[in-house]
């Protein structure tokens, strides 16, 4: 009745009619089996319950329009295979099905399923090309400065004790924290002058010792020390105070520790603050990988969340090793500049046999710059074996040392003589410093010889035509914006790895998401949307 009913009301078909007839059942009860138990009453079908979050996230639906949508879409039942008088679920069986997922870490085996049935159906394929971006994940939580910081963590901590043990804090908590701490600690509230909000930290910083003390003590509850707001606290304390003085000391900027460090918000211990450009953010960074072959649906093979401070450069590596796992390794790996370099090109394409495609990080010495006119690491002549240098007026160099950079990658650090620099007559195009000669610092010799290569190979037609692929990925990213909502964190967990899984779980869905729009796009011919372009570029160009 269900199919009859579908086919009368879409003859043509609707998205989760195609899909089912294309597909079939995407996922089974059976890959659930180790997340419920073996005994008591029977649960769910969970294979329909993870079509139900893909199909969520396609529309952007919370959990209670979800559930509805089971129990009165015709298409949705079709896709879930229920009879018409199927009366569906309550919607916090999503809520629990989710948990379930990231307890028993299948989150991935969801996707990997999906691009699984996808091979069997020949929608997808091995080799080819691939290409990968970055975008930004807005945390759910409230940007604060460092004094809203520090205040909301020790407010924080005292709400958690008031649920824990209210008589217990009763019988010695200040009572001007009533008011000091009473409703959210927020700059328009706090003071203004230099001097007044500087005295505001010290007094925030004595009352997060009096919580610890309190808490250390040994008549207090044991039960507090395992509470993740008085964690949180311990950690903000020497983040932003001194703690050797005797008194909290408030540390100046330049004493902070990295921001992939630091603790940007009580309620949410892994987002983190960082910048890119002009954009600034506290939450986290998406990578979405897709398979960009020809004569294939353009689906993501591949999505990985992590904190925001994290470089796109290391995650290649994990990449690489998770699309092998699928099968999935493209020949041609399509990235942006923040993901290559030297040593990351060399390991893809000895480790797994794959072309990296992207644009080297540039010289950014001040010889390099075109308007400067100098003498850049491109015109010395290096000889490997004889271990020296010849600069452009002929001289050698031949102080030659291997060092590890601050960062700890090997580096060779080459000095020419102070002789041949004091009396070079172009010394001004090599170096700017009145009394010391020229130093060149080099990656081992394979890194400097590809990075030499590249950085002339981007600059030809030929490259900037192959690269021209890696454009469409700005596609998928605005398409995951505009749909699923990859940008807005949904979730924010109690404890670090339950939160980092959540979201993580989220950009999973939101990439199935993605896929099954992509598959019904291919099904019924809908053409790739051309780039949109002004009018003024739009116009054409007058001889």
């Amino acid at each position: 009745m269900t199919a009859q009913v579908a086919r009368a009301a879409f003859p043509d078909g609707c998205l989760g009619m195609r899909l089912r007839d294309a597909l079939g059942p995407v996922f089974r009860d059976d890959g659930f089996a180790d997340l419920f138990p073996r005994r008591g009453r029977p649960a769910l079908s969970p294979g329909q319950l993870a079509l139900v979050c893909v199909l969520q996230f396609v529309e952007r639906l919370s959990d209670r329009q979800a559930a509805t949508a089971v129990r009165e879409r015709i298409g949705w039942k079709y896709a879930l295979s229920l009879e018409l008088t199927d009366p569906g679920f309550d919607f916090s069986v999503l809520c629990e099905f989710r948990a379930r997922l990231v307890a028993g870490k299948a989150e991935r085996w969801l996707f990997d399923r999906l691009l699984k049935v996808c091979q069997d159906h020949k929608l997808l394929g091995s080799r080819g090309a691939a290409r990968t971006d970055s975008t930004y994940v807005l945390g759910s939580v409230r940007v604060l400065n460092r004094l809203e910081l520090v205040g909301e963590t020790v407010r924080a901590a005292r709400n958690a004790l008031a649920i824990a043990t209210p008589r217990w804090l009763g019988g010695w908590m200040p009572p001007e924290w009533a008011d000091r701490y009473g409703h959210r600690v927020e700059n328009y509230r706090l003071p203004q002058t230099e001097a007044e909000r500087l005295a505001f930290a010290t007094v925030v910083g004595a009352d997060g010792a009096v919580i610890l003390t309190r808490v250390d003590a040994d008549d207090a509850p044991a039960v507090l020390e395992q509470l993740e707001a008085v964690q949180v606290l311990r950690a903000v304390r020497p983040q932003q105070y001194d703690l050797a003085a005797n008194s909290p000391r408030w540390r100046a900027t330049e004493e902070l520790p990295s921001s992939q460090e630091r603790i940007a918000s009580p309620y949410d211990v892994e987002c983190r603050y960082t910048i890119k450009r002009t954009t600034r953010w506290t939450g986290y960074k998406c990578h979405l990988t897709e398979h960009c072959g020809p004569d294939l649906p353009h689906l993501v093979t591949d999505v990985d969340t992590t904190d925001a401070s994290q470089s796109d450069r290391n995650m290649i590596a994990p990449i690489h090793d998770r699309l092998d796992q699928r099968d999935l390794l493209p020949d041609d790996h399509l990235v942006d500049t923040g993901y290559m370099a030297a040593a990351t090109f060399l390991d893809a394409a000895h480790d797994r046999g794959v072309r990296l495609v992207g644009p080297m990080p540039p010289d950014t010495s001040w010889q390099a710059k075109a308007n400067e006119g100098g003498f850049d690491l491109a015109a010395f002549a290096v000889d490997w074996q004889a271990q020296t240098a010849v600069c452009p007026r002929g001289a050698v160099a031949r102080q030659w040392r291997e060092r590890l950079d601050s960062r700890g990658h090997p580096v060779i650090r080459i000095r020419f003589s102070d002789q041949d620099c004091a009396a070079c007559p172009v010394r001004g195009k090599c170096t700017r410093r009145a009394s010391e000669p020229r130093d060149l610092v080099l990656r081992p010799q394979a890194e400097h010889e590809t990075l030499q290569r590249h950085r002339q190979e981007q600059g030809t037609t030929v490259w900037k035509e192959s690269y021209g692929r890696r454009a469409g990925v700005e596609g998928t990213i605005s398409q995951a914006v505009r749909g699923p909502d990859i940008r807005h964190a949904r979730y924010r967990g109690l404890a670090k790895v339950q939160l980092q899984l959540q979201l993580q779980l989220q950009q999973i869905f939101s990439a199935a998401a993605l896929n099954l729009l992509r598959i019904d796009a291919w099904l019924t011919d809908t053409p790739l949307a051309r780039t949109r372009a002004s009018r003024l570029e739009a116009l054409p160009v007058m001889a």
